[in-house]
């Protein structure tokens, strides 16, 4: 008996199926990718850095990483078709790894921006990008987890990330992860050495708010007190004694001269258990609650001293520039 694979039998089709929902979203993604090589100086002198990127505008603006591009002088953008551009910085943000670039160009192909709320686990998940300086990558895989939580390189938490299995290399960073029908759920930012098949993408629905804020201010804007802490507990005895329901806040370990916190009181020591009237549980917490909402305006501040209970008012600012 002679057996032979026909694309009829069940494994086939299936097989059949998956590749031409890769191959479909990779044609009308693929076009919008393109190569990113920045140059750095320093005291050493000059380094080079490359990356991946995306066009999500006709007109020329694309999307990457932060630290793809953050403290470069120049930017070169290739595209799939050999053309080769300088690019303009617009602005970007470390603490989610974005970073927005412009390129003079009449018609850029682009991708769509999708919605990052409505995926589910399983869901086929494809990575474009030019890893190693191979241009135009694609690999697939799926979503494998949803809402993680990532640090970024300031130290801030980027929520609601992508884990998916979509096999990702160093010049895979600032690429597009996109869905079966080639919109963007997510943009590429790292993976985890040492470990197979984790990679994370940031979630395309904080890729639009950050481009939004970028492209109208040309920065994130977030409130800033100038204070250092970390996770504490909170005494059980303290906590039943001022009927507190929260159980860690965030011991202050230094307050920065001048800032927003000196001028409201705070010292080292002092435990943080809520800001503007918000649970401040962890250190993550009270970075979330400092938005642009709290850029100066005067907020509660709610910590424990020595067994008291104080209620402080601080003023935050706009957070330096890195």
């Amino acid at each position: 008996m002679t057996l032979s694979a026909s694309s009829s039998s069940p494994d086939g089709e299936a097989l059949d199926a998956y590749s031409n929902a890769v191959v479909t979203a990779a044609r009308v993604a693929a076009p919008a990718v393109v190569h990113l090589e920045v140059r750095h100086d320093s005291p050493r002198g000059t380094r080079q850095g490359t990356g991946s990127g995306f066009f999500f505008t006709p007109d020329g603006l694309l999307l990457t990483n932060s630290h793809v591009v953050h403290g470069a002088r120049e930017f070169q953008v290739s595209t799939q078709e050999g053309d080769r551009y300088s690019a303009d910085l617009v602005g970007d943000d470390p603490d989610s790894d974005l970073a927005v670039l412009r390129v003079s160009v009449s018609v850029a192909p682009h991708v769509t921006l999708g919605s990052s709320a409505a995926l589910q686990i399983g869901q086929l998940a494809i990575a474009i990008g030019s890893p190693l300086g191979f241009e135009h990558t694609v690999t697939a895989g799926v979503v494998s987890a949803l809402g993680r939580s990532l640090r970024s390189s300031t130290g801030r938490l980027i929520e609601n990330v992508i884990q998916t299995d979509a096999a990702l290399n160093p010049g895979n960073s600032g690429g597009p992860l996109v869905n079966s029908s080639g919109a963007v759920i997510g943009v590429n930012t790292a993976i985890i050495s040492g470990a197979q098949g984790i990679c994370f993408a940031t979630a395309s629905d904080t890729a639009q708010w950050v481009l939004s804020e970028i492209l109208k201010h040309g920065r994130v804007l977030r409130a800033w007190l100038g204070v250092a802490g970390t996770n504490a507990p909170v005494n059980r005895r303290l906590a039943l004694y001022h009927a507190l329901d929260i159980e860690s806040g965030v011991r202050v370990q230094s307050v920065e001269r001048g800032s927003p916190a000196a001028s409201a009181g705070l010292e080292s020591g002092d435990l943080i258990i809520s800001y503007d009237q918000e649970p401040v549980t962890s250190v993550d917490r009270l970075q979330q609650a400092l938005d642009s909402r709290r850029i100066d305006r005067a907020c509660e501040i709610v910590c424990l001293r020595r067994g008291q209970r104080l209620v402080l008012t601080a003023t935050a600012i706009e957070r330096p520039r890195i």
